[in-house]
Order: C-alpha cells, then sequence, then structure tokens
C-alpha cells in the first residue's frame, strides 16, 4: 500500500528527477472562534510568499477548489471544474502531484482528498513546509514563475466521497456505520465558542479530533498511535476492515483530515458531510448534542 503521505527526502529526490511532480502549497489561515458566529480567515499567500518549496504553487482552496456560487465554504466543487483548474495551473491528465501546507496540514488535506476524488495520484508532504525547512531543503521566497496553462482534460468521480445531510437524516438507531467528528473536543462538546450558528455535535457521532492525529511538529503519529485514537472512539480500523466511515467537522476542512489518516493505516472507504456544522446547525429543527458523550 503506497502511503498517502510522502516525506521530505522522498519530495526532494523526485524534484531532483525527470518526471518531477506538481506541487501545490494551500496554506489558509482559519482563525479559531472568539465567540459564538465568529468566523475568520486569511489568505495563505503572503505566507507562501515568505517561504515555500521551489516550483510550487499556492492555491486558495475556498475559491480555486470550491464551488463559489454555493451558500456554504468549502463546498466540494464538480470533478470537471477541479480538472479545469489543475489545467490553469499547468498539470496536464496523469502528472502526479505533491500538496503541502503551512497551516497545520488541515488545507493540504482537503486539497488532497479533492484530488484523489477525481483519480489524481496525490501525495501530502508529511510535515508541511516546517519539515522542509528542518531538513535543510532550499526555500526560495516571492513570486515564481508562472506555470503555462495546459489543454483542458475530461474528469470524473472515482469513488464515492460525499455523504448529504439527508442521508444522516436517515440514519436509524441501529445503522452501525461510524460518524466521526474530526473537530477538537471543546468544539465537540459545544465547551468553545463556534464559528457557526450554534454549539454541539451531531447526535450518535463519535470524537476523534484530527488535530491530535498529528504531532506538536506537525508529522503524522505512527499508525499504532493511529489506531489507537479511533479505536478509543469505538471505530474498528484493523487491517481487514471493510466498513465504511463517515466523516464530518464544522466545514469538510478537518474531516479531510481524518480521511487522510484513515487512508495511512488502510481505512478507504470513507465519506464526508461537506455541509458538516456549518449546514447543520443553522438548520434549528435538527438536534444538536451539548455535553459529554454519556
Amino acid at each position: 500500500m503506497t502511503s498517502p503521505f510522502i516525506t521530505v527526502g522522498e519530495l526532494a529526490d523526485q524534484l531532483a528527477g525527470e518526471l518531477p511532480p506538481a506541487v501545490l502549497d494551500a496554506s489558509l489561515v482559519l482563525h479559531p472562534a472568539q465567540f459564538d458566529g465568529d468566523y475568520r480567515k486569511d489568505s495563505g499567500r503572503p505566507r507562501w510568499l515568505a517561504g515555500h518549496i521551489p516550483g510550487s504553487q499556492w492555491v486558495d482552496v475556498s475559491t480555486q477548489f470550491s464551488d463559489t456560487t454555493a451558500t456554504l465554504h468549502y463546498t466540494h466543487p464538480e470533478p470537471q471544474a477541479i480538472a479545469d483548474e489543475l489545467a490553469r495551473l499547468g498539470i496536464a491528465e496523469g502528472r502526479a502531484v505533491v500538496v503541502y501546507d503551512s497551516t497545520g496540514t488541515m488545507f493540504a488535506s482537503r486539497l488532497w482528498y479533492l484530488l484523489r476524488w477525481i483519480g489524481v495520484t496525490v501525495r501530502v508532504l508529511d510535515g508541511g513546509l516546517a519539515a522542509w525547512q528542518a531538513a535543510g531543503e532550499r526555500v526560495d521566497t516571492g513570486e515564481e514563475t508562472p506555470q503555462s496553462p495546459v489543454p483542458f482534460w475530461p474528469a470524473d468521480a472515482r469513488r464515492r466521497a460525499w455523504v448529504s445531510k439527508q442521508e444522516l437524516l436517515e440514519r436509524t438507531g441501529t445503522d452501525a456505520t461510524p460518524l466521526v467528528c474530526g473537530l477538537p473536543a471543546g468544539s465537540f462538546t459545544g465547551a468553545d465558542p463556534t464559528r457557526y450558528t450554534r454549539r454541539g455535535r451531531i447526535p450518535g457521532s463519535v470524537n476523534v479530533s484530527s488535530r491530535d492525529l498529528f504531532s506538536k511538529d506537525g508529522h503524522v503519529k505512527t499508525r499504532v498511535e493511529l489506531v489507537l485514537a479511533y479505536d478509543s472512539a469505538g471505530i474498528d480500523v484493523a487491517e481487514d476492515h471493510a466498513g465504511e466511515v463517515l466523516l464530518y467537522c464544522g466545514g469538510g476542512i478537518s474531516a479531510s483530515a481524518n480521511a487522510l489518516t484513515l487512508a495511512a493505516i488502510g481505512t478507504h472507504a470513507v465519506r464526508i458531510y461537506d455541509g458538516s456544522l456549518e449546514e447543520w446547525s443553522a438548520d434549528p429543527r435538527l438536534a444538536l448534542e451539548i455535553g459529554a458523550p454519556a
């Protein structure tokens, strides 16, 4: 099984080879909520200008790889729209892609999930830009020469990737498919302020904070640690696990990091609720649970 992560050494070797991958920096700053409804984000472009992997391009996941006509943040675009954006960035059909960020791997994970959905060979740099710098690899600053666009190429969905609000509403009490919230514990229990309309979690869900799946230096934790994190939430992720895992968070970003870490331990049958709490909490008819699970 090829890991969805790539190490600094592997990437450096590939960039020096005859067929280097395209490298995309997906950095975006999403600020913690200071009060309910406090939604603030900043572009990651200044970070990229201050230091980036040579030859990389910065992309704005919130616009270039989201449906900007939708009412919710980060709504996934159609497969062809993703492919068309890659072509505009100079990435031809069949070219491998490596994604990274300098903001905790969350937005790199989201871009990985979208590209994987349409069949692109894509991996995430373990540890992001910090790991690249720590290894002593060259870092460039300022603008890069723009890549020339390539001809548009056809794309479609290669796997089931999304679960809708309606599907979650139709879940029964006997449905054993895990529903995992990837937000930090304080958001899961409702103790912390939320960016969205109401605090709480979707009833019946369990918590595996995606941020807890990475070490302080930004590297993904060991396989044993990942398995234990999911196992402690009651989710069987043994190698022979064939069941599906449903994921949500605030807006489909942290959940993508859950999907990435699940793929790293061999669980690929996952779907993300793209609207997540932004959509769910906006409907006052839908229940939200508060406090520690019973």
